[in-house]
């Protein structure tokens, strides 16, 4: 069963105090017990596709937390972040840029798992990863076949808050390469998600774009493009994957039913939303394996 709502960063706040547990709405400092749980999560493509793979995992929390579960959907990567420093959100998947944001605004943001996505496309080694790439990326059928053939060109990045749709691009990329990515491209536009901007490109909107290793390869194994019309001209060190984040608010007893339900891999529900983001199983993850965003400059 879905539940999908959307809401204004102030109606998500209301609604997060009003469904808090009551010691919390009177400022205690007791755990929070709240009637209903939200989950969102980062815009990384179509919202309804992750909704639909996201709907089996959020009935099993319905069924071991004994409370409706609905889903926020997003407006943009710092929407998700905003609710979930506001309470407003009670877990959330981030990216690892986004989960270092978060977390500096409310260090009880705590990461516990993450996925091993199968990866056929672009993985170093190929088959099962819990690692990604930040991927420069321009039409294989163009006229741009190195890095310095784009300057002057139109670039395509995700969301300020993309780790590597974004901040790789900044930081790595731009040091890599002696440069300021404002100056070395005539423009570059955001276009809200990385499915978007790998689309511009196709679609000659941008002339390139950093995009994640593993939403272009969700697309070429959807169908959605071929991987012959696609040219990588630049790859990234290793990332660790999308972090699955709770508030460290939350009771003791409802974060741990949560963490079970997607560490113990016995659950046919859980399977099924494995299967639908392309991944063999959730790991668990901590704060720390996410130091290496935490320390770019």
């Amino acid at each position: 069963m879905r539940i999908a709502v959307a809401f204004s960063a102030a109606a998500l706040l209301a609604a997060s105090l009003w469904a808090a547990s009551p010691a919390a709405a009177q400022g205690k400092t007791a755990c929070e017990r709240p009637e209903r749980l939200r989950f969102s999560f980062i815009p990384q493509g179509s919202d309804e596709d992750q909704q639909t793979a996201l709907d089996p995992l959020m009935d099993e929390l319905r069924d071991q937390l004994k409370i409706p579960v609905e889903v926020v959907v997003p407006s943009s990567y710092g929407a998700v972040i905003e609710s979930l420093i506001a309470g407003a959100v009670d877990v959330a998947r981030l990216g690892p840029a986004s989960y270092v944001t978060a977390h500096r605004g409310d260090p009880q943001v705590t990461p516990f798992a993450s996925m091993e996505q199968q990866e056929p496309n672009f993985a170093a080694q190929g088959g099962a990863s819990a690692v990604y790439y930040s991927l420069l990326i321009t039409r294989q059928q163009g006229p741009y076949d190195s890095i310095a053939s784009l300057r002057g060109k139109v670039l395509a990045l995700a969301d300020p808050d993309s780790t590597s749709g974004a901040l790789i691009p900044r930081h790595i990329f731009a040091r890599q390469n002696n440069l300021q990515l404002g100056k070395y491209f005539s423009r570059i536009g955001y276009s809200g998600n990385h499915e978007q901007s790998v689309l511009a490109v196709m679609n000659r909107n941008a002339d390139a774009a950093f995009v994640a290793s593993t939403n272009l390869s969700r697309m070429i194994s959807d169908g959605k493009l071929k991987k012959r019309d696609v040219r990588v001209l630049w790859r990234s060190a290793p990332i660790p994957f999308d972090p699955f984040v709770y508030r460290g608010q939350l009771c003791a007893d409802i974060r741990n039913k949560i963490r079970a339900v997607f560490l113990s891999g016995r659950s046919a529900q859980v399977k099924a939303t494995l299967r639908s983001l392309h991944a063999t199983r959730f790991v668990p993850v901590r704060d720390e394996d996410y130091r290496i965003i935490r320390d770019l400059p």
